[in-house]
């Protein structure tokens, strides 16, 4: 997961995508880049960091042009310390090309020995966006032969990329002296979206970047679809994919977007409104409300679930939590020790709010653990009589293989654990998960029109249909890990369908 911008305007764009990095932050804070184009030169600035520590004054004004690219880098492939993997990336040929992309290639071993020993081309670094670059510039190479490029061009190599590719991709692309060039694969996951206002066009990961920035979000990049925005202003637009089928990752919705964006159609705060009326149907289950004196959500995701649970059920909600806003987000930093060190740092107690009180906490999701572990014991040690913790998505047992950064089942705490097990390793009195197909439908139904939704990490359907428990040892060979515990073989790893559902 990382967050992208590209804009294409008639004045200066270096502060326009610095701004809308910022509201891009959240996707990303490993690295930060920035490439804008003057004429036919480019002009770069990247490096390891979050935006506002990696530009200063003199990065900006060394970045004259009125289009350009940005990016949010959260390592999920690759060496995730290395700061040459920071994008954009750059080839030069055909024509100059500089690219940014979110998401995760599933076949990037095998394009990376197809692109060295078939199209003679050099991948420097071990990520998978230099190989998605090095592809589409072979494509362009060969769609046109060195002459001059128009649309159709532009858009029958997207063709060949979909052809060869596989895995999650939105892409921004700049094309040296052409323009602007957006696309998306064809299952939709990594989410795209396209605005117009009066400066120009900007195509951004969510709509908030838009909205943020001054422009109107015009629409989705849909599956498939590849738009071109010429250095003119003239927009051209086609699918070109021969089969699209729209599997958003619904982990955008639980976790990674912003709540005041809308993706692909969907309100990301409605859909967390909708998921806690489903957990507090599941929550009665298992817990008595009258049990319950006050309902905490742990910031900041799980807010609207928690607010719309304790609602639904006429429990007393409070905010017992008071976030340090200038820790980064726990999920997204790298290595398990920096994370269990961050929790603290991160979240502090107001414990009149917990002093003798039967507790409900509220989470957006469980992924290894550690920091459910971490915050179950400051309620305790803050004076809580019974500590209850709701996880408003289900378990995430398996590998997530499209861009979200838990890739290796032993950093799963559900994988291959009952909910029993998982409440004794988190120590709560009890434990209570969303269910899987109510979070499909009650978030599906605020879109009819999608076919479904990639919930891998949930149920362990891969909607590409191509992974194996071996493609998920191969995608974790040479990832750079927090700590040896996380080299456990995969091999042993069951998948309940590999294939398209």
């Amino acid at each position: 997961m990382c967050g992208i911008v590209g804009v294409v305007s008639h004045a200066p764009v270096n502060q326009l995508i610095y701004d809308a990095l910022l509201l891009l932050q959240h996707r990303g804070q490993d690295a930060a880049g920035i490439v804008t184009q003057q004429g036919r030169k480019f002009f770069m600035h990247k490096a390891k960091g979050m935006v506002r520590d990696v530009f200063r004054t003199r990065n900006m004004r060394a970045l004259p042009g009125t289009c350009g690219l940005g990016q949010v880098r959260y390592p999920t492939a690759g060496n995730a310390y290395s700061e040459e993997e920071a994008q954009p990336f750059y080839v030069n040929a055909p024509f100059g090309l500089v690219m940014v992309h979110n998401g995760n290639l599933t076949n990037a071993k095998a394009l990376k020995q197809e692109l060295f020993q078939t199209d003679h081309r050099h991948i420097n670094t071990e990520s998978d966006s230099e190989v998605l670059l090095n592809v589409l510039a072979h494509e362009l190479e060969r769609v046109t032969r060195g002459v001059s490029l128009k649309p159709a061009d532009v858009f029958e190599a997207v063709k060949g990329v979909h052809k060869r590719v596989k895995g999650s991709y939105a892409v921004i692309m700049l094309i040296a002296g052409h323009g602007l060039l957006a696309f998306r694969d064809p299952h939709g996951i990594r989410p795209l979206c396209f605005g117009q206002g009066a400066g120009g066009f900007m195509v951004a990961s969510e709509s908030v970047t838009l909205e943020g920035s001054g422009f109107d979000c015009v629409r989705d990049v849909t599956p498939g679809e590849a738009i071109f925005v010429d250095l003119e202003g003239n927009v051209h637009m086609q699918q070109c994919a021969e089969q699209i089928r729209h599997y958003p990752c619904v982990f955008e919705y639980v976790y990674l977007a912003r709540p005041d964006s809308v993706l692909d159609g969907i309100s990301v705060y409605q859909a967390r409104l909708n998921m806690g009326q489903t957990l507090a149907q599941e929550l009665v289950k298992h817990v008595d409300p009258k049990d319950i004196d006050v309902v905490i959500p742990i910031p900041e995701s799980s807010r609207p679930s928690a607010m719309e649970l304790a609602h639904r059920l006429g429990l007393l909600y409070r905010e017992g939590f008071v976030k340090n806003r200038y820790v980064g987000r726990t999920f997204i930093m790298p290595g398990q020790s920096v994370r269990k060190k961050s929790v603290r740092q991160k979240l502090n107690v107001m414990a009149s709010e917990f002093q003798g009180r039967s507790v409900l906490l509220v989470d957006d999701s469980i992924v290894r653990g550690t920091t459910s572990r971490e915050i179950v014991q400051m309620a305790r040690d803050a004076g809580a009589r019974k500590v209850y913790l709701a996880s408003a998505a289900p378990p995430v047992r398996y590998p997530n293989v499209y861009g979200i950064d838990m890739p290796t089942p032993q950093e799963l705490v559900a994988h291959g654990r009952t909910i029993e097990e998982i409440r004794q390793i988190i120590g709560c009195d009890a434990l209570i998960y969303q269910d899987v197909d109510a979070m499909k439908q009650t978030i599906g139904s605020l879109n009819p029109g999608l076919a479904g939704f990639d919930a891998s990490c949930f149920d362990g359907i891969y909607v590409t249909g191509d992974i194996t428990p071996e493609d998920i040892e191969n995608l974790n060979q040479g990832r750079d890990q927090g700590s040896e515990e996380d080299s456990e073989d995969t091999s042993r790893l069951s998948l309940p369908n590999a294939q398209e559902n």
